[in-house]
């Protein structure tokens, strides 16, 4: 193959990666979007549920540990900075750093997961689900309950399926197909947990803080 020929097809080549790498991005973008647009539904039926029965809303968050609420918040912010981080350390050629980073942020979520259950399983033995005795007679902090484990258990799913990206992103750099040029998959993975972060940003005040 000539000097000319090779040259066109690893311009090909190039060029065919920047057109996978934007198309990749596009695609998570959009994902992004679908998700914001299930979540922003649930947050609107939160809000008309809430002008209904305002007194009972504030009720159900006063049975909310928000210390508890906060301490997670913390946990995942350290995450997302932890990932954020990983992608400017795989850029820079320190690829143990970032495979340290994004593990940090991997256990971040274990940790997440872990205060999530001991809360959930706290609140179901006192009592406090749709339809205990505990809450009968009282619509209000029934919607209330309802909503909070339907939305905490649908990000509580998203969180798990973060962590279980992140552990591919992991395994893929340790295979040397993630790695400094190509580094759109631990990009994309990144934006899909920040995503996570805020939307819990979004639930604490919403619950933890709605007495």
């Amino acid at each position: 193959m000539s000097d000319v020929a090779a040259e066109a097809v690893r311009a090909g080549h190039a060029h065919e990666e920047h057109r996978d790498y934007e198309g990749a991005k596009l695609g998570m973008w959009l994902f992004l979007f679908s998700e914001c647009m299930l979540f922003g539904g649930l947050f609107v039926l939160y809000a008309m549920y809430r002008a209904d029965h305002p007194r009972a809303f504030s009720a159900g968050g006063g049975h909310m540990d928000a210390l508890l609420g906060v301490a997670n918040t913390l946990v995942l912010l350290t995450g997302s900075f932890a990932v954020a981080s990983s992608i400017t350390a795989l850029q820079r050629g320190r690829r143990k750093l970032a495979m340290g980073l994004v593990g940090t942020t991997i256990l971040t979520g274990v940790a997440f997961m872990i205060v999530k259950a001991v809360e959930w399983s706290g609140h179901i033995r006192q009592g406090y689900f749709p339809h205990s005795h505990l809450l009968q007679g009282k619509p209000g902090e029934q919607l209330f309950f309802s909503l909070y484990y339907v939305m905490t258990g649908l990000h509580g799913v998203h969180v798990i399926a973060g962590i279980a990206v992140l552990t591919a992103a992991l395994v893929l750099m340790a295979r040397g197909k993630v790695t400094q040029e190509h580094f759109v998959f631990l990009e994309n993975a990144a934006l899909y947990w920040h995503l996570v972060d805020i939307i819990w940003i979004f639930l604490l005040p919403l619950f933890y803080l709605a007495a």
